[in-house]
């Protein structure tokens, strides 16, 4: 059997062993692995809801971007470690560093926290780490002064947006619907 190289998530975990950790300087080298890993989302680098000047750019231009946000300390998300090893993301930020994510979006509100992205590799799916990342994306954003939370999720029937997460996975925990962000993106929000 061939070794598993280094940057391979393991295939089995336990949801106690994760550790977390915000996307800063010091570990941007491990977001970027996460990305640069086959099956990873290095077409996006989590930029699709964020300012990016211009719709249509290169991945390349794309993670420098995102790059760029992290060298400046924006709040860009959290990354899940097993074992030393880098193996889900979740972008959770101040909802003003997204563009609009929904037509009802009030602007004037202050302390809103955006939850609007999960990476888990395919191999490590359905075991409970993308819900794992929402737990601690929750106790982070409360940590750095959150007022409330917002997340875009939808059903777990929809043939898009997956990414977002599932609808059901948010109201688990006190999410309430708030709305309709698109025809399929649920609005839910979370206070505390």
């Amino acid at each position: 059997m061939p070794k598993r190289s280094n940057a391979s998530p393991p295939e089995k975990f336990d949801v106690a062993n994760i550790r977390f950790t915000e996307v800063t300087r010091a570990t941007r080298g491990n977001f970027e692995t996460l990305f640069e890993q086959p099956g990873a989302p290095k077409y996006c680098w989590c930029m699709a809801w964020r300012h990016s000047g211009r719709e249509h750019i290169q991945n390349d231009e794309k993670k420098r971007q995102m790059t760029a946000l992290v060298d400046a300390g924006t709040p860009v998300g959290i990354l899940a470690e097993i074992d030393g090893k880098t193996v889900g993301w979740c972008s959770v930020a101040p909802r003003e560093t997204y563009r609009r994510l929904s037509k009802q979006q009030d602007d004037s509100e202050t302390g809103v926290w955006s939850v609007v992205c999960f990476y888990v590799p395919r191999v490590l799916r359905g075991g409970g780490l993308a819900s794992a990342l929402l737990d601690a994306a929750i106790d982070h954003a409360f940590a750095e002064g959150a007022r409330l939370i917002e997340a875009y999720p939808v059903a777990e029937a929809s043939p898009s947006y997956r990414f977002m997460g599932f609808r059901e996975m948010f109201a688990a925990r006190g999410f309430k619907e708030a709305g309709m962000a698109g025809s399929r993106r649920h609005m839910m929000r979370l206070e505390r």
